[in-house]
């Protein structure tokens, strides 16, 4: 009984003992984990707001370096020596304007000023403006034929005087139908994304109702053709020197060097010719008329299919018999722009003596000898130029109205060939120095 006794006695001692024993290393073992868990979780999140910290810093670096190009291609579009590298940027686009209820829009192209999605227009200190109809009414004096800088299939140019005093070229289409609304869109859309020097500025436009019109940089010297061939009623135009032909070659030359190696897309003109070349108050020349334009994103195997469209004379003869459009047929109507300023004659001239019609078969036989090419020149040019450059010009331009459209050079080569050529002869803004005098440069 008492051995019982004594055994149940120490077995409750030792349960009891058992109960009031905490057990200490397992609680110690759970606060290790918690506290690393809380740890790992710090570690954590810092690092992930280092990284976005990171992100952050490379994004803002990225847009300062992106504004700090910008702001050097702006600057060298004032520069007449520098404004080559311009073209080393880049312009993007990839929608056209959609007419809407009789106001161009699509895009960010809508009423109102345009600067925030085209970039703005540095010269004139805005951007691409939507004008009513009635605007333009009044700018052009009822739209006065005294008002009439020229016309053509595409409809008839006026000079206006905005509502802020800009003197402009105000454009009205004629066009009908589903081709006359593609000219003007593509038009509107490539004038307000590309800026170059060497392309006439677009100020605005006006879409009102069934009215299509452009308002364009006002170039006081008109096109490239009155004054190579005038007519009666521009027979007071005296004919260019030669030292102003090489600054136009090379300025057109840089146009489409623009268009088609710096655009992105790549764009074709399709209808670069005299009469699309504009002059400004000191002859420098710029490139208008972009409604035939195409972008090489639609071509297909390196080739765009179209419908045969652009003047007689100048179109290149892949694109003429089976309307496989590149880059180079541009470069084949550059070579007749070439011949132009160097014959004075026109690409088709029904006048002319049997077998001196068609300005290209014509000259290219000639244009490799020397001799002849003296022969071929402009008669305003004899005695006013000089010989060795004749022969490297007209070289330039055999090379560009190559029958093998793989033969033709890129226009990068053309204007790198008549860089040294064009700065041989001092580029003045005064008028007197832009027309023949004897003393410009050696006889040829």
């Amino acid at each position: 009984m008492e051995t019982n006794a004594a055994s149940a006695t120490s077995n409750q001692t030792h349960q009891h003992q058992f109960h009031q024993t905490p057990p200490q290393p397992y609680h110690k073992h759970h606060g290790l984990l918690h506290s690393n868990s809380v740890f790992a979780i710090i570690i954590a999140t810092t690092s992930l707001i280092a990284l976005l910290a990171i992100f952050f810093i490379v994004l803002i670096l990225r847009r300062l370096k992106s504004a700090k190009k910008n702001a050097n291609w702006q600057r060298g579009n004032t520069s007449y020596d520098k404004s080559i590298n311009v073209a080393q940027n880049p312009a993007i686009y990839n929608c056209s304007p959609d007419v809407k209820g009789g106001c161009l829009s699509g895009g960010n192209l809508g009423r109102g000023s345009l600067e925030a999605a085209n970039g703005s227009n540095k010269r004139h200190g805005r951007g691409v403006q939507v004008f009513t109809y009635k605007e333009l009414e009044a700018a052009t004096e009822g739209f006065s034929e005294r008002n009439v800088l020229g016309s053509g299939g595409y409809g008839v140019v006026y000079k206006g005087v905005l509502s802020d005093g800009t003197v402009a070229a105000i454009k009205m289409l004629h066009w009908q139908g589903k081709q006359g609304e593609r000219a003007f869109r593509i038009e509107v859309d490539l004038l307000s994304r590309l800026h170059s020097p060497y392309l006439v500025d677009l100020l605005g436009y006006c879409a009102d109702q069934n009215h299509r019109l452009l308002i364009l940089e006002y170039m006081p010297h008109g096109t490239l053709k009155h004054h190579l061939h005038p007519s009666h009623s521009h027979s007071q135009h005296r004919p260019l020197d030669w030292g102003t032909r090489l600054a136009i070659a090379l300025d057109c030359a840089r146009a489409l060097e623009f268009l088609h190696e710096h655009a992105v897309p790549s764009v074709i003109h399709r209808d670069f010719k005299c009469t699309n070349i504009l002059l400004d108050s000191n002859f420098r020349a710029k490139v208008s008329d972009f409604g035939l334009a195409k972008m090489v994103s639609d071509k297909v195997n390196g080739q765009i299919l179209t419908r045969v469209l652009g003047t007689t004379g100048y179109l290149a003869p892949e694109y003429a018999s089976t309307g496989k459009l590149t880059t180079k047929s541009d470069v084949y109507s550059y070579g007749i722009i070439l011949l132009e300023l160097l014959t004075g004659r026109v690409p088709v001239d029904s006048k002319r003596p049997p077998g001196e019609h068609v300005l290209v078969s014509w000259a290219l036989p000639r244009l490799t000898n020397r001799e002849k090419v003296l022969e071929m020149v402009d008669p305003a040019l004899k005695g006013h130029c000089s010989k060795k450059e004749l022969i490297q010009v007209a070289a330039i331009a055999a090379m560009c109205v190559q029958a093998e459209a793989d033969y033709r050079p890129l226009m990068t080569d053309v204007a790198q060939s008549l860089i040294p050529l064009a700065k041989n002869h001092s580029i003045s803004s005064s008028n007197s120095l832009r027309f023949q005098n004897n003393a410009v440069s050696p006889r040829c």
